[in-house]
């Protein structure tokens, strides 16, 4: 009888959410292994997690990671907890007077090719006959139907590409395994340096920490099923509209 792989949980991304993540999957005790990936070397990983780093806006660094993770054991989940909101460059859009051309391919890049980019390499690593999962940080603000105040014009579209791409690609492995999910998550509004310039007016039952945050989309991920692929969810599992 072929001996059992260990399972293995990958987080792209060691920020406030990231790496909170990462520890809730180790605190969880469900993955017998959990790494984190990071284009920064230096950053602090939850003891007893593994680490490679990588940047993801470079394929062939997306494919080392694949290859390390490949010998580690069978891959079952991924979250991608990556994104990027502003810069000291780069400021959401108040007007369509600010957008800039670079701007837009910028956070394109970091918000929707770099995640599909990670799903292109490590979906084919999961198993075919099992429960898989796997996710990327997305937000409300991606809703098409659901967006009233406009603005931040590239971040949302940038998250609404990346809803699309998820839905894309749900259908795609569906079709190799009907137990595979593929999904969007919103956290909420995290207290982080993401969201820092933008917390005025946000309630603080609203402001979540990012250990909350991860609790409870890792309990939104342990609900899901097949017959949920393709969706995005929201910290408190429920549907966030296309």
């Amino acid at each position: 009888m072929e001996e059992q792989k260990p399972s293995v949980a990958l987080v792209w991304g060691t920020g406030g959410i990231g790496s909170a993540l990462a520890f809730r999957l180790l605190q969880q005790g469900k993955f017998e292994r959990v790494v984190c990936v990071s284009r920064r070397a230096e950053v602090e990983v939850p003891d007893g997690a593994e680490f490679f780093a990588a940047d993801f806006l470079d394929e062939n660094s997306i494919k080392s990671v694949a290859n390390g993770v490949r010998a580690l054991g069978e891959l079952q989940q991924v979250i991608v907890a990556t994104g990027v909101l502003h810069t000291d460059e780069v400021q959401p859009e108040k007007s369509m007077r600010a957008l800039s051309a670079d701007n837009i391919e910028y956070v394109h890049r970091i918000n929707c090719v770099g995640p599909v980019l990670v799903a292109k390499h490590l979906i084919p690593l999961m198993p075919l006959k099992k429960r898989v999962v796997f996710a990327a940080i997305s937000a409300r603000v991606g809703s098409i139907s659901d967006n009233r105040l406009g603005g931040w014009h590239s971040y949302r579209a940038s998250k609404a590409s990346l809803n699309m791409m998820l839905k894309g690609l749900s259908i795609e492995w569906a079709r190799k395994n009907p137990d595979s999910i593929c999904v969007g998550l919103h956290p909420g509004t995290v207290d982080s340096a993401l969201s820092e310039p933008f917390q005025t007016g946000v309630p603080a039952e609203k402001l979540f920490s990012p250990t909350h945050s991860a609790a409870m989309l890792v309990d939104t991920l342990d609900g899901l099923n097949g017959s949920d692929t393709g969706s995005v969810f929201d910290y408190a599992g429920k549907t966030v509209p296309a």
